[in-house]
């Protein structure tokens, strides 16, 4: 998965050069990494969703030499930022989570409020398959492997989130 409008053969010499330090790649790759890596971390950590964010990224770019594989790297992201999210999310547990103003809404605002009030009320592993699967369109066999549970375990998750996610909408 790449950003729309990214030439893999740019992305690929971009990874390479920020490989071996170079600052302007590096912030170029910060550019691009950054909107996606909070997109995914603000459904699953919540209020800590910038956080989780920012710790995915220190990871991902601490780590950046260890990637092999260059057209692999919002994929690689991906797994980063979802464990680091589950991480946050779970570490902060709160009671009362604070609103989610960096989810974005379609249309209606108010739907998308109340699409974030539901939310709140799923754990963390719940609201990471949510989002890789219903989302992020992920199948199975690759939310498995990105949250490093058994593809039952990820059924189960979802059965249960989709059903506390139900329950919570019809209240």
């Amino acid at each position: 998965m790449g950003i729309p409008g990214t030439d893999p053969a740019d992305l690929a010499a971009l990874v390479r050069s920020a490989q071996r330090g170079d600052r302007m790649a590096i912030q170029e790759l910060l550019d691009l990494l950054a909107p996606y890596v909070g997109r995914l971390c603000g459904p699953i950590a919540l209020q800590d969703g910038p956080d989780a964010a920012q710790e995915a990224l220190i990871v991902i770019f601490r780590s950046i030499g260890q990637l092999r594989e260059p057209a692999a790297l919002f994929g690689w992201a991906r797994v980063i930022a979802v464990r680091e999210a589950v991480r946050i999310a779970r570490a902060a547990a709160r009671a009362v989570p604070d609103p989610l103003d960096d989810v974005p809404a379609r249309d209606d605002p108010q739907l998308a409020a109340d699409v974030r009030d539901v939310l709140r009320r799923l754990s963390p592993a719940h609201r990471a398959v949510l989002v890789l699967r219903d989302l992020e369109g992920l199948d199975e066999h690759s939310v498995s492997a990105l949250l490093g549970v058994p593809a039952p375990t990820v059924r189960t998750r979802l059965f249960r989130a989709r059903r506390t996610f139900r329950k919570a909408w019809d209240r």
